[in-house]
């Protein structure tokens, strides 16, 4: 029985290519809906994690965690410096970092951040941390080696105007993160302040400042913190996080819980999620349907064939397993690269996604897409139990006569 439906697979191999070639096209196309879409709530959420509770002035409270957590480039409202000079003093809060933007180096933004931010977002493989102003931590993807010295460019564009007479030092590199801080280069924030103070017009003193090796916090100290964009907190507790959430959500602030903004933003893709899943639902359907309408006008066309198996001796049962295995068996194939497929597509749009923001998707097969496998083959037999029981019925003498 295995010989001949081999050879009948390969007397039919075009046929047999292209519903095989159905079938994984739509089952790859349910497979990387769902392997993308976990992946990119698996990885935003990794990416998330270090950002306990982020504060910025009254706006678009996505915008806020898009441009605070994941450094997408965006104009944000500023907060008074006594927002933060509050926070420090607050002792509900073990630490508050301000979120400076403004600059990048080709193309990797230059973000201004203090030294309790820097030890919270991981070890340094290479190097030390900051010790003068002018000193910066790449992160692990950036191009930069500790000791290279670089010129920033004003804003998020690669070509921007170079701030000629300030001069970066890099002094060390994070171990990587997953997120799009690998991209970014750190820097004290008040060396933020003192670019963007002093820019253009006196660019010669902001060079001096460069020179002298200014110690990060004391430039500001006389005259108060300026505005700033963002302040990343870290309450000492989780009550502590609570409350420091309600009290600055009013008054000129609003604080986040950035996991809390994902999770709306899941609930929208959820909804893409859905309606992708429908789609290749339909998509299944269809081809299911199109794969059993061929088969059952297959065994019609083979019925002289079929009649010939019986009368020399083929019992039923014999007929019934040839047709069964030879659709199974394509469908089956169709269904496991389909598995293939779907994961190679969704590996690529990770890769792809990665490499423009930095966010790592970890793309996995679980168990629980091996049971839905398992279950679409169950179906899958299911249906090819349609034409062979439409074989298995025939009798001998009138197929023959067909």
């Amino acid at each position: 029985m295995i010989r001949f439906i081999a050879a009948d697979l390969k007397r039919l191999w075009a046929g047999s290519l292209v519903v095989v070639l159905l079938v994984a096209l739509a089952t790859a196309l349910g497979v990387a809906v769902t392997l993308q879409e976990r992946g990119l709530r698996l990885g935003s959420a990794r990416a998330a994690e270090p950002f306990d509770l982020v504060i910025g002035a009254p706006g678009s409270e996505t915008q806020l965690v898009l441009s605070s957590v994941f450094l997408q480039a965006a104009p944000l409202p500023l907060m008074p410096g006594e927002t933060l000079d509050t926070l420090k003093a607050d002792p509900r809060v073990a630490w508050a970092s301000p979120i400076g933007f403004g600059d990048n180096y080709n193309g990797y933004p230059v973000v201004g951040v203090t030294p309790d931010f820097l030890a919270n977002m991981g070890t340094i493989t290479e190097g030390t941390g900051f010790s003068k102003e002018f000193d910066a931590v790449a992160g692990a993807l950036v191009g930069l080696e500790p000791g290279a010295e670089f010129h920033p460019m004003h804003g998020a564009d690669a070509h921007g105007e170079a701030h000629a007479t300030i001069d970066y030092h890099v002094v060390g590199r994070l171990s990587p993160l997953g997120s799009p801080w690998d991209r970014a280069i750190l820097v004290p924030i008040e060396a933020v302040w003192a670019v963007h103070g002093l820019h253009h017009d006196d660019d010669a003193n902001a060079d001096q400042a460069a020179e002298a090796g200014s110690q990060p916090e004391a430039e500001h100290d006389e005259h108060g913190e300026p505005g700033v964009p963002a302040i990343v907190v870290k309450p000492k507790t989780i009550a502590d996080a609570y409350k420091l959430r309600q009290d600055y959500r009013g008054n000129g602030t609003v604080a986040v819980f950035p996991a809390e903004v994902l999770t709306r933003l899941y609930a929208t893709l959820g909804d893409a999620r859905m309606i992708l899943s429908l789609v290749a639902g339909g998509a299944q359907l269809l081809v299911a349907a199109a794969i059993l309408l061929v088969s059952v006008v297959h065994v019609a066309q083979r019925r002289r064939q079929i009649g010939a198996l019986r009368a020399f001796g083929a019992p039923r049962a014999s007929v019934f397993g040839i047709v069964w295995i030879e659709i199974f068996l394509l469908v089956g194939l169709g269904v496991l690269a389909g598995l293939g497929i779907g994961y190679a597509a969704a590996r690529m749009i990770a890769n792809a996604f990665s490499s423009k923001s930095g966010i790592i998707l970890p793309i996995e097969i679980t168990v629980a897409d091996l049971n839905a496998v398992g279950l679409l083959l169950v179906v899958c037999g299911a249906m090819a139990l349609v034409p062979a029981l439409l074989a298995y019925r025939q009798p001998p003498v009138a197929a023959l006569r067909a």
